[in-house]
């Protein structure tokens, strides 16, 4: 390929083929794999020849990630050694090629697509969490997964009182290791003893499941569960032999939806995305045009919390090929004062106002994003009145009076903002 012309000095070059999502040969994306037995200066070229995506972010600048046995840390190889091409020797295929040069003969190498985050990395996690013996923090076993692997139910509350709740689900899709990230980041601030954090666990109740695939994550699979199914396409009549977390997860969330003392008023899952830079949101459209912006004020507060989440990627839709998904589901569900969104952040990088060049995520990164949704909730809540004027409060002032100002030079689509922060304002909910 003449794009790889500089390469010719590599001696060794191998063709790798990803292993397909089991049961489900369409979905062929993630990879995970070590190197070892090599020979220092060794460099080799890695053409991996079989990816069921044309469109992809290796196109924009994204690259693999690799750690070592002396080097325990995932790093992004440089941009410059990768390249994705369509190859004619691969039936015109796209092709991702990266180069690389080994350097300590005794290493193991890894390199995967992101950052992995494993179902042992999460069990490792909450089992440190409970030995903590915090208590606000329960952790349940909702149920099993077809493998009979934990589907984990983290509650993050002060108890006493009648509260809100907030449910956060990830993973789905196992391939999408960044949303772990994220959670990892929420929950971590919400069981921390951050002043914003003390006046949450006051005030709302955290439902947390982690990791809703823990089969599809074991596996290495990129989309589906073990039997091959989009778990993310079966929130309608989710069977509880062939979903079974899925059906623990929806049984939970309508018998909750039909308990009068729970007020359910979020929900939120969160995905990565292949194509598109930065963190946004997916939200529901509705008939009334005040739910519709009132549905607004939770991305626009993020917005002000996190210099990585764009507004303007932000939307809210309702495609016939998302009916299945949790967020479009539990919005018919669920009564028009609960919101529902699908939270997604870039496998690759963000872009922040006025900046052209963009920043690749770090493992930090992502979990900056997921504290940065959580103290998101405080600012919400403090404009809808619920908490009490006297607590801390961040920024919410300045994010009021920025969004006022945003106004100004906004497109039409925002007109009413103003008169939902008025709403909030005056508590009518």
């Amino acid at each position: 390929d003449p794009t790889k012309e500089h390469l010719l000095g590599f001696e060794f070059e191998f063709d790798l083929f990803i292993r397909p999502d089991t049961c489900n040969p369409r979905f062929r994306v993630w990879f995970n794999f070590t190197v070892e037995n090599v020979r220092e200066t060794q460099r080799v070229i890695f053409n991996i020849v079989n990816f069921s995506k044309t469109k992809s972010l290796y196109r924009d600048g994204m690259s693999p990630v690799v750690k070592s046995t002396s080097r325990p840390k995932w790093q992004r190889l440089p941009a410059k050694n990768v390249y994705y091409y369509r190859c004619p020797d691969h039936r015109r295929n796209y092709v991702m090629s990266f180069a690389f040069c080994f350097d300590r003969e005794d290493d193991v190498y890894q390199f995967a697509y992101c950052y992995p985050y494993t179902y042992s990395r999460l069990q490792h996690y909450l089992a440190s969490l409970e030995r903590r013996n915090l208590d606000y923090l329960q952790r349940e076993q909702l149920g099993l997964s077809v493998q009979q692997r934990r589907l984990d139910l983290l509650t993050i509350t002060n108890p006493e009182r009648e509260k809100r709740v907030v449910f956060l689900t990830a993973r789905v899709h196992p391939g999408e290791s960044p949303a772990s990230f994220i959670c990892h980041g929420v929950i971590d601030f919400l069981v921390s003893q951050h002043p914003i954090a003390q006046v949450l666990r006051d005030h709302v109740i955290f439902k947390i499941v982690p990791m809703l695939n823990p089969d599809g994550v074991y596996l290495g699979n990129y989309r589906c569960s073990l039997m091959g199914f989009d778990l993310n396409r079966h929130w309608q009549d989710p069977s509880p032999w062939a979903h079974p977390t899925l059906h623990a997860v929806k049984q939970l969330i309508v018998q909750m939806n039909q308990d009068p003392k729970v007020s359910l008023e979020f929900y939120i899952d969160v995905h990565a995305h292949s194509t598109m830079m930065n963190g946004f949101m997916y939200g529901n459209v509705f008939e009334e045009e005040e739910i519709g912006q009132r549905q607004a004020v939770f991305p626009r507060l993020l917005c002000q919390n996190a210099p990585d989440f764009s507004l303007s990627s932000t939307s809210f839709n309702r495609d016939v090929v998302k009916a299945g998904t949790g967020r479009r589901f539990l919005g018919g569900l669920l009564d028009d004062t609960s919101y529902c969104y699908t939270l997604e952040v870039s496998f690759y990088s963000y872009l922040t106002a006025g900046s052209t060049s963009p920043v690749p995520y770090t493992e930090d990164g992502y979990i900056r994003l997921g504290r940065n949704v959580a103290r998101t909730f405080l600012d919400y809540y403090k404009l809808n009145n619920l908490i009490d004027e006297s607590k801390p409060t961040g920024h919410i002032n300045r994010c009021i009076m920025q969004s006022h100002i945003s106004l100004n030079h906004s497109n039409g689509t925002d007109l009413g903002f103003v008169f939902v922060f008025h709403i909030l304002m005056n508590n009518i909910t």
